[in-house]
């Protein structure tokens, strides 16, 4: 069989070239050739080609698979960060209306988040961070503006309501473009800067008629804001190439709350003394309220903090900017509606509105910072 392929196979290759190819095909000697060649059995596929051809037409199934699942699990790390959130919101302000302490459930609160992810390091369920003294001499600016976030964010939230302190807390575009051209020199686009009127109009709106408003809620709030933009500015400054090894989004997090919290740990006892604990804990207790309660409430809080950072990173990693701000926004809106509902918070007319503006202009920031810059 193979001597026969190739002469037939010789033969039509010879007459293609031939003069008598470019005369009109008549019916002679060359038809059975060809016939014959037509009638040749296939060979037979190979298992390895047959493989192939399957995973070829698996490939596009799989894909979507894929994608389906992806799509599943961003949604759950979304669904969580909002839970977390809005349980660390509602378990901060029930520990704070029990024990006005601050400075204290500040330092709690960061605390709690060490003993976790010392014990992943100890496991190896995450790999350990390595730092050299310089590295942690580079994070400690970001380490204190992460600090002062959160401080700023417990003082507000202990002397007014939930609801207040996050339409100030969505004035924060604002101030991270005024500092990043005072000490960066960056200048965004006209129609970025143009989406910041409607945040500093809602804003204000909504301040000027709350029911809930303080001054120190406010200021607090406020200097929460000016602490994060320090932080991403001096982060991009100091921490352009990376710092250390293992240092992933979740590693970054635990090493700033484990700086934060050491910082933190003198001033909250300046401020609160142990006596002063004490004795806001007797005056609780003397209230009715539990120690049981009281521990509940202010390690849940700790508890609900760290998680829903945690997840935020898990979140937002896997996502593109604009998806991130549309969750950003979603996020408060739903904080703000979960607070009023728990602790039945009233809010006038002109507050709706005016904190609808702002958590609206602060959507349109970030598009426009992503499309336009």
């Amino acid at each position: 069989m193979p001597t026969r392929f190739l002469v037939v196979v010789s033969f039509g290759a010879a007459a293609a070239f031939s003069p008598a190819a470019s005369r009109p095909a008549t019916l002679g000697a060359r038809a059975p050739a060809m016939v014959r060649l037509a009638s040749l059995p296939r060979f037979a596929e190979s298992p390895l080609m047959q493989a192939d051809a399957a995973a070829a037409k698996a490939a596009p199934a799989n894909a979507a698979k894929a994608g389906m699942m992806e799509t599943v699990t961003t949604g759950i790390f979304f669904t969580l960060w909002y839970i977390f959130n809005i349980g660390y919101n509602i378990y901060n302000k029930k520990a704070l209306n029990a024990l006005p302490l601050p400075y204290t459930m500040a330092a709690l609160q960061l605390f709690v988040g060490i003993p976790y992810c010392a014990l992943l390091w100890a496991t190896g369920l995450r790999k350990a961070p390595k730092l050299s003294v310089d590295n942690v001499k580079t994070l400690i600016p970001v380490s204190l503006g992460h600090l002062g976030t959160h401080i700023g964010a417990v003082v507000s939230l202990g002397a007014g309501a939930v609801s207040f302190t996050h339409i100030i807390k969505a004035s924060e575009p604002v101030v991270s473009a005024i500092l990043s051209f005072l000490l960066l020199g960056a200048v965004s686009s006209w129609q970025t800067y143009l989406t910041l009127l409607p945040v500093v109009g809602g804003v204000a709106l909504a301040s000027l008629k709350e029911l809930s408003f303080t001054w120190v809620g406010f200021i607090a709030a406020m200097g929460s804001n000016l602490s994060s933009a320090l932080r991403g500015i001096l982060a991009k400054k100091t921490m352009g190439g990376g710092v250390g090894e293992n240092m992933d989004e979740a590693n970054l997090y635990a090493v700033l709350t484990i700086l934060a919290f050491i910082a933190i740990l003198p001033i909250s006892l300046a401020i609160e003394s142990p006596a002063a604990i004490s004795a806001c804990i007797a005056k609780a207790t003397a209230s009715g309220l539990t120690p049981t309660y009281l521990w509940t409430q202010s390690l849940l809080a700790g508890a609900f903090y760290y998680l829903y950072n945690e997840v935020a990173f898990l979140a937002l990693g896997r996502v593109n900017p604009v998806t991130h701000a549309v969750g950003n926004t979603v996020k408060r809106v739903v904080i703000i509606v979960a607070s009023v509902i728990a602790f039945k918070t009233p809010i006038s007319t002109q507050g709706i509105i005016g904190s609808t503006i702002a958590i609206v202009g602060t959507l349109l920031y970030s598009i426009s910072k992503t499309k336009f810059g």
